[in-house]
């Protein structure tokens, strides 16, 4: 099992930034991915970000690219996700996930584990 427990989250306006962390613990001696999705008040849960074991690999939709990065420090069971250029629609809960395996994952479908999720709201 792996506990993740995400911070960071807020009120900050648009064009600002705001750095989420998640914090792991439990089983977190074996290799896994990590990913960040996001939820809207009534729409689907979406992709945001995922970094496989190494932290070498990240993969990102056309949304958040090139204003988001996900990062990692093994050391600290830690996962962060760096938004900067923050827009009003990218206003959700900030979840992130976890699944042994060393490999990026995409689908929220391939992940075991979740945290509890953080409020982000960007206003206009």
């Amino acid at each position: 099992q792996v506990q993740l427990v995400e911070s960071g989250g807020g009120l900050v306006q648009a064009g600002g930034s705001l750095r989420l962390s998640c914090a792991a613990s439990g089983r977190t001696f074996s290799p896994y991915a990590m990913g960040w999705f996001r939820q809207a008040p009534g729409k689907e849960r979406e992709f945001v970000a995922t970094i496989n074991w190494s932290g070498v690999n990240t993969y990102y939709p056309n949304s958040v690219k090139g204003r988001f990065t996900i990062s990692r420090d093994n050391a600290k069971n830690t996962v962060y996700l760096q938004m900067n250029s923050l827009k009003p629609e990218d206003t959700a809960v900030y979840y992130c996930a976890a699944v042994h395996t060393p490999q990026l994952k995409a689908s929220a479908g391939d992940y075991d584990y979740w945290g509890q999720g953080t409020q982000v709201t960007v206003s206009s």
